[in-house]
């Protein structure tokens, strides 16, 4: 169906003439009338009776009138749609986030965003930097947060801030009274670690690597706060970020050893889908972020 016949037609049905139809559409009668009857032919049906003095709609007409105005009702929803996502009214942006940056270093940003924008809605997903870049290369997630790099070609990546990983203890872990600690004493401790596919764990045995000490974990939890709460408890040693313990260390209940000539520093990056064009409700996040 010709959708500029339709915009004619039913400017023509409620204004209940041609010639104020065709004023309310800037064209000349003689068109209107034109279009009018090229349109009843291409349906094979009547849509108006011609009268003295304006025009009367015929039961197909008012059957038609009926879908017309719903169809353009939807046009114009759609179009003030577009105006409110355009000006931040509305919109909706899904994060994807390693566990560091999506519960210690988001929240306030998250936070500071909805203030500026409250239309905008806003979902975070936490998860361990494999997932989430496998999210973002599917066209699950919009922005992606990592710990790490997978140099996947169809990713860009952006360092979003610097994190150090430190080893923490229950104050009266045997470790403590021995530190500072060799790289080497660390095998003789158990460790606790983040699952396979966790930044924290990559970048840790990588560092750990790098000086020819290799730990076997002697648990593997799927959670930062898990792996406090353990360590806390006197279950063993962990390296974790550390902006993730300040909450621990001011009351006391964790406590940072010292690794002599090991220093194990990272960068946080910030991910996007190279070929995916950011939206006005991203754009306006990723510019947040950059005021910052």
């Amino acid at each position: 169906m010709n959708l500029n016949h339709l915009s004619i037609f039913q400017a023509v049905a409620v204004a209940d003439s041609i010639s104020r139809g065709a004023e309310q559409l800037h064209i000349s009668q003689s068109a209107v009338s034109k279009q009018l009857a090229d349109f009843e032919q291409a349906l094979g049906l009547k849509l108006f009776d011609r009268l003295p003095r304006g025009v009367r709609l015929t039961e197909p007409g008012r059957l038609l009138l009926g879908y017309a105005n719903r169809l353009f009702a939807i046009e114009a929803e759609a179009e003030r749609a577009l105006v409110d996502l355009r000006q931040l009214v509305r919109g909706r942006i899904i994060i994807g986030a390693s566990r560091t940056i999506g519960s210690y270093l988001l929240p306030e940003r998250l936070a500071a965003f909805r203030r500026q924008h409250p239309g905008v809605e806003l979902e975070l997903q936490v998860d361990n930097t494999n997932t989430i870049e496998r999210r973002l290369v599917g066209g699950e997630i919009d922005l992606g947060f990592t710990e790490g790099v997978v140099n996947d070609a169809q990713l860009d990546y952006a360092i979003f801030a610097q994190d150090e990983l430190v080893l923490i203890a229950h104050p009266a872990h045997a470790a403590v009274l021995q530190a500072p600690l060799s790289v080497g004493d660390l095998e003789s401790f158990p460790m606790l670690m983040h699952e396979i596919g966790s930044g924290t764990r990559e970048v840790t045995e990588i560092a750990l690597a790098n000086r020819k000490i290799r730990i076997r974990p002697a648990m593997t939890l799927d959670s930062t706060e898990a792996i406090k709460q353990t360590v806390a408890a006197g279950g063993g040693l962990a390296f974790l970020s550390a902006l993730s313990i300040q909450t621990e260390l001011n009351a006391g209940r964790l406590v940072v050893v010292a690794v002599k000539a090991l220093r194990i520093r990272r960068p946080l990056y910030q991910v996007r889908l190279r070929t995916a064009t950011p939206g006005p409700s991203l754009q306006a996040f990723l510019d947040a972020l950059k005021a910052r």
